[in-house]
């Protein structure tokens, strides 16, 4: 029996090579941020390009929500984790095994290596066969396992190497010292004098004493004496010896692929859900969003920036979560309001949702609907590098149209502060005709931008504003909320700053 894969449900649909770059858009989403803790204690796995390749496929990320539910059961989970964690003291042993001089001892490293790979596969086979997996990889994997533990290979495997470790623990020698000389031979059922010692002088012990036992070397590496040795404890049991040798050349590709393959690919599950644990413990909501590639209808509620989350948690300060929908011929946020309101947060929030619905993860929020977007596009704004010598408006002008270039309807597009270096009257010329040209294209949009008169240019537009404390006109909320832009939050609250208000200039001015 064949087990494509615990992220790919079918071989056609993994990737032909791993993503080893991040996407374009990673650092202006913070997406890069996420991938980092979400991955960090699990460099062994390599599992940044699993987060690199998003799906395009309705089916695929269902499936993936399917084995994540799974191993939301603290039960299962804990048995996948006692699984990998043998697997990994395996993986040391034969770094261990690698890294020593002689040979035997290799072999004897070897041995270890694989009598704990058969156990852990034997352990989880059982574990699996008492579970209740509900989804199609878990269920395909246990099918696997169970075909793979009757198999000869495997059941071969497991005899040969608890027979080899029983006929080793039978080799005993003795050792003859003198001077500088060492004899090793056979050991002849010489009495053990150090017992009876202990026996005869236990009724005379009176609490602690001094421990005047030799204290062997816990060095790892074996030293030449300890070497030789050995090679003459191998000629005295030659048989048992040449087996082991065999053993090890017979065996060097033992792993199972597929085994091998699971251990690291169920890694992404583990890793994404430790990283949202301290999240759910702070109170914040996250759903397995239902996904389309069809509608673009959205609806998200709660929903918060997973990166600036994680921060704020970690500071013990609060979380805003804001909500959004899309309806009918709606496809374009166009977002104002003041300054440090949380207008950027929530572009980036928008992007970050679409993007980890894509890989089939849990998404912020209680509840999200979601387009599976084929590519998503950002425009965030760049400081000026005198090594392109082109100016601000210049390379802002040359981003969006390789953006524009590359989008379809299938696409969402984040801009974030369009031509803030020009003239208003620019500002408003260029911003109109891009937001024309992503409504030609039918993308999904949120634009960020001082400009009001873009939020109102068609009926594919959907106004958004960031608010501000009523009373406390310099105060933001974070929140954003769909109303028409009138500019006067931000009025206000420049206002405030600059102590131009009415009660401000009231008290300034005597009556």
């Amino acid at each position: 029996m064949t087990f494509p894969s615990i992220l790919f449900e079918g071989a056609e649909r993994r990737p032909r090579s791993e993503a080893l770059a991040p996407p374009a858009f990673f650092s202006d989403l913070n997406l890069d941020q996420i991938v980092a803790a979400v991955i960090a204690g699990k460099e062994e796995y390599n599992l940044a390009p699993f987060f690199h390749a998003a799906l395009h496929d309705v089916e695929a990320v269902l499936y993936r929500h399917e084995v994540m539910r799974d191993l939301e059961d603290a039960g299962l989970k804990g048995r996948i984790d006692a699984f990998a964690q043998t697997l990994r003291s395996m993986r040391d042993t034969l770094k261990q095994a690698a890294a020593r001089h002689y040979r035997r001892q290799k072999e004897a490293l070897f041995l270890d290596a694989v009598d704990a790979y058969c156990g852990a596969v034997a352990v989880l086979t059982r574990d699996l066969a008492d579970a209740d997996p509900r989804s199609r990889g878990l269920l395909a994997f246990r099918d696997y396992l169970a075909g793979y533990t009757r198999s000869s290979r495997f059941t071969s495997l497991l005899a040969e190497t608890k027979e080899l470790k029983a006929d080793l623990s039978t080799v005993k020698y003795a050792l003859l010292i003198k001077g500088g000389e060492i004899t090793v031979r056979r050991y002849a059922t010489e009495i053990d004098y150090a017992a009876g010692v202990e026996q005869t002088f236990r009724k005379f012990q009176q609490g602690a004493v001094k421990d005047y036992n030799a204290k062997f070397s816990d060095w790892p590496q074996m030293n030449h004496i300890e070497a030789a040795v050995l090679d003459r404890v191998a000629r005295l049991y030659p048989e048992i010896f040449a087996r082991l040798a065999d053993y090890c050349w017979r065996n060097a590709s033992y792993l199972d692929e597929t085994i091998g393959a699971f251990d690291r690919e169920v890694q992404f599950y583990v890793a994404y859900l430790a990283y949202l644990e301290p999240l759910r413990r702070a109170g914040l909501s996250f759903c397995y969003p239902a996904v389309s590639h069809e509608s673009k209808a959205l609806r998200v509620l709660d929903a918060f920036d997973l990166a600036l989350a994680h921060k704020l948690v970690a500071e013990r300060a609060s979380v805003v979560c804001n909500d959004f929908h899309l309806a009918d011929a709606e496809r374009i946020f166009v977002v104002s309001g003041p300054n440090q309101g949380g207008k950027t947060t929530f572009a980036r929030m928008f992007g970050q949702l679409h993007y980890l619905a894509s890989l089939g993860c849990l998404v912020s929020g209680r509840s999200a609907r979601l387009f599976l977007p084929d590519r998503i596009l950002t425009h965030f704004e760049r400081e000026e590098t005198i090594s392109d010598l082109r100016g601000k408006l210049q390379d802002d002008l040359i981003r969006i149209d390789e953006a524009l270039r590359q989008a379809t309807p299938r696409s969402v597009i984040i801009v974030n502060e369009i031509f803030a270096s020009t003239t208003l009257r620019d500002a408003i010329f260029l911003g109109t005709r891009i937001i024309e040209r992503i409504t030609e294209i039918g993308a999904l949009c949120v634009c960020v931008t001082f400009v009001d008169e873009l939020s109102a240019l068609n009926d594919h537009i959907v106004s958004a504003v960031s608010t501000i404390v009523p009373e406390k006109p310099a105060a933001r909320t974070y929140k954003i909320v769909r109303k028409p832009a009138d500019g006067l939050a931000y009025a206000m609250s420049v206002a405030e700053k600059y102590g131009l208000t009415r009660r401000q200039i009231r008290q300034r001015i005597p009556s």
